[in-house]
């Protein structure tokens, strides 16, 4: 079937996701195959896919060997469930999870996506302090321009208005508090800052013993990429305890290589009390999510006497095929010393950015660090002139899409809280192929300088 027709099956049949119409109704490519760093459409075209999907082709396109894991997997033992019984890849999964997670992060509840994944961590955190006597902790605070999901407990958490309005009223009791922009590296004494104080101001105004938990990612993607300063997230930890709050770590990007190491501990030396993920846990060749939890955690909770279960499962929760293809992406991304790919080729990726920042007047400001970047725009950084509301939706709605297929380099325009270009590569990329990504990178901001006059 060729592509027209393909194409007009999927304007009639398929529902997109986070989808104009005007896109929809455009000559978007279809992809049928990939290969390492790369994916080819219907025409043979090959397109550098430089967001890894969406933040979770890790080990790359076209792996056999774990296509070969699924394909034993599902001709062996194709469903069986974790509802009172067990199978060995889930089982080795949580395992594998476990030896990986830092400190007594030991116990792995899988769902099947990162907005799965959020809503299990809210519920987790709600039940486990109605077991322990603590039935007011219901609040939860997250930060400014935060995603954290798609589902309707998700959403509430998510600090981004255009993704939540749509759907009126949510879940009560959520705050939001500064995020870490502008702040980066050595700021001084962390609890001084104006994005860490206003925390614990919240904390205080809605009532300590009224909150459940803080969410928080180690590297924001909302807003752009957002690194936080030194000495925050041990901070963050210690008002955590204070009060008697969970923290968990919003990780559905971030962990499995994406910022070099395998969870966020790696980037901010804190063990949280959850870790939410998903994305780079398959590299997408399965859908899979999950919540890790403390083991004390788990146990307080299970020798409760409010029941001594956890009120809370799915159909396909740590579902066979899935979690063997999480066990064979993850040996392999070990094995193989992917994130010392990570580790040794990001910040000669930062480097480049940096250096294209200094050579295009369109560029602001670059974020980020590992395989997960922000770069944001502005009309002419000589003279400081922003984009108008009018400059930015060109610039997300006709130069860049038309860049993405003239430069054969697929990124992310994004406008939460500003214009950006985000950069995610596969963490399999090696010099050649970032080469190749920044040559478009460089294609797309001179793009838009020509259609953005100073």
């Amino acid at each position: 079937m060729d592509a027209t027709t393909l194409r007009a099956q999927a304007r009639r049949h398929l529902g997109p996701h986070f989808t104009r119409k005007d896109t929809w109704d455009s000559e978007f490519p279809i992809f049928v195959r990939g290969e390492g760093s790369y994916l080819i459409d219907t025409e043979g075209d090959r397109y550098l896919d430089g967001l890894a999907g969406l933040f979770c082709v890790n080990m790359g396109h076209g792996r056999q060997d774990i296509a070969k894991a699924a394909s034993e997997q599902i001709s062996t033992l194709a469903y069986a469930s974790n509802w009172g019984s067990a199978h060995p890849p889930a089982i080795e999964a949580a395992a594998l999870i476990a030896d990986l997670a830092p400190g007594d992060l030991g116990t792995t509840f899988f769902v099947n996506s990162g907005s799965e994944a959020v809503e299990t961590a809210l519920k987790f955190a709600r039940q486990y302090f109605r077991s322990q006597g603590q039935p007011q902790r219901t609040k939860v605070i997250s930060r400014d321009m935060a995603y954290h999901g798609t589902t309707m407990g998700a959403l509430s958490i998510t600090q981004l208005p255009k993704i939540k309005d749509p759907f009126g009223e949510l879940l009560p009791g959520i705050r939001s508090v500064p995020n870490t922009l502008g702040f980066t590296g050595d700021c001084g004494p962390v609890t001084e800052l104006d994005c860490f104080r206003a925390i614990e101001r919240v904390v205080l105004e809605e009532g300590p013993e009224t909150i459940a938990a803080i969410f928080a990612e180690p590297v924001q993607n909302g807003r752009g990429a957002l690194v936080a300063p030194d000495g925050y997230w041990p901070a963050l930890r210690a008002l955590c305890d204070k009060y008697g709050i969970l923290l968990v770590s919003d990780e559905v990007i971030c962990s499995f290589g994406r910022l070099g190491h395998f969870f966020g501990h790696g980037v901010t030396g804190v063990v949280p009390d959850m870790v939410t993920f998903a994305k780079g846990s398959t590299s997408g060749y399965a859908p899979l999510g999950g919540l890790i939890v403390r083991e004390q955690l788990v146990q307080e909770l299970f020798n409760s006497s409010t029941g001594g279960v956890f009120t809370h499962g799915a159909t396909w929760g740590g579902h066979p095929v899935s979690t063997a293809v999480a066990v064979a992406n993850i040996t392999a991304m070990r094995d193989e010393n992917v994130l010392g790919n990570v580790q040794e080729q990001g910040p000669k990726l930062m480097e480049a950015l940096l250096a294209l920042k200094n050579s295009h007047r369109c560029v602001k400001a670059v974020r980020g660090m590992g395989f997960f970047y922000a770069i944001e725009l502005m009309a002419d950084s000589f003279s400081g002139r922003e984009l108008t509301q009018a400059e930015s939706l060109k610039v997300l709605r006709e130069v860049l899409p038309e860049s993405f297929k003239r430069t054969k380099v697929i990124l992310r325009g994004d406008d939460r809280g500003a214009t950006m270009i985000m950069i995610s590569p596969p963490l399999v990329a090696d010099a050649e192929v970032l080469s190749a990504l920044l040559h478009g990178v460089d294609g797309m901001l001179t793009d838009i300088e020509k259609a953005i006059q100073p």
